[in-house]
């Protein structure tokens, strides 16, 4: 029997080192990968484990899928998990892996009732997998993933003139459709005590928008994490977008954009330095 290749994410679990899978094509036997169906296979344990949460097995929560544990513990806990939220601190890495697989079964169930032969369309053969593995670690990485590091510094020269970053690239989902909406945004900062450097605000951005929004909410939600961590003594932020859901279907309107801003502390507070602001960004692309 040929060896399957063994995805790199579970070449890193300790105690599940091999995940494989074997579909029978044709009658000549041959074998593709998937990972519908898969079985964690230890090397101390009944091959023919089933896939169950191996985490729900270890606490007692035997025959649950991994997406009810996870629900049953923010549920527990008192936490909020809607679309835009994050809930990367309430998961361990082998439950992010589990939850993927998850993720497949379902999808290869969407597209079964599309009626969409995925066992013989080559093109879409492998897509429930690529579909799960994408909104997991890529375009809803926000919610999955945690935010990344993020080092302050002294601001020692007492800086208190502003400063503007863009454009910031903008890649997020409607929460209403899961369709993308791209655009770009505008950060201004008039700094306080602490200070970062600034390719850390594009991460901040990109963390922030990896989840499905309303974009007005998606606004509100990158001030409030720069704020949390720097306190700047103003804050503006400008999220300019075109929204899939208005261009690719609906209305059908390819040219048509939508832009909101948030202004806090200095920018609120003093019309001269949001003025400032706004023709500042004027000069980066706005």
């Amino acid at each position: 029997m040929s060896q399957v290749r063994v995805p790199e994410a579970f070449q890193n679990e300790n105690k599940y080192k091999y995940c494989i899978t074997l579909i029978i094509k044709s009658k000549n036997l041959k074998m593709t990968t998937s990972y519908r169906q898969s079985k964690f296979i230890n090397p101390d344990q009944d091959p023919n484990r089933d896939l169950t949460s191996f985490t729900a097995k270890e606490n007692g929560s035997v025959g649950k899928p991994i997406s009810k544990v996870i629900r049953e513990r923010l549920k527990s806990l008192g936490v909020k998990y809607f679309a835009n939220d994050s809930i990367a601190e309430y998961i361990s890495d082998g439950e992010r892996e589990e939850l993927k697989l998850e993720i497949e079964d379902k999808l290869q169930g969407l597209f079964d009732a599309l009626v969409i032969d995925t066992d013989n369309d080559h093109n879409t053969h492998e897509t429930a997998f690529r579909m799960a593995k994408m909104y997991v670690d890529e375009v809803f990485k926000g919610r999955y993933h945690p935010m990344p590091k993020v080092t302050d510094f002294p601001n020692a020269k007492a800086l208190d003139e502003i400063y503007v970053l863009g454009p910031i690239s903008v890649r997020s989902a409607c929460s209403h459709h899961f369709v993308p909406i791209i655009g770009h945004a505008w950060l201004g900062i008039v700094p306080s005590d602490r200070v970062i450097g600034i390719s850390k605000f594009n991460r901040i951005v990109d963390w922030v928008l990896s989840r499905p929004h309303i974009q007005e909410e998606a606004a509100v939600m990158v001030a409030d994490t720069i704020e949390r961590l720097i306190q700047p003594r103003g804050l503006a932020f400008v999220i300019k977008a075109q929204h899939m859901c208005m261009s690719w279907r609906g209305v059908k309107e390819p040219e048509t954009q939508m832009t909101n801003s948030i202004v806090r502390g200095t920018f609120r507070e003093d019309p001269t330095a949001k003025k400032e602001f706004f023709d500042l960004i004027r000069g980066h692309g706005f």
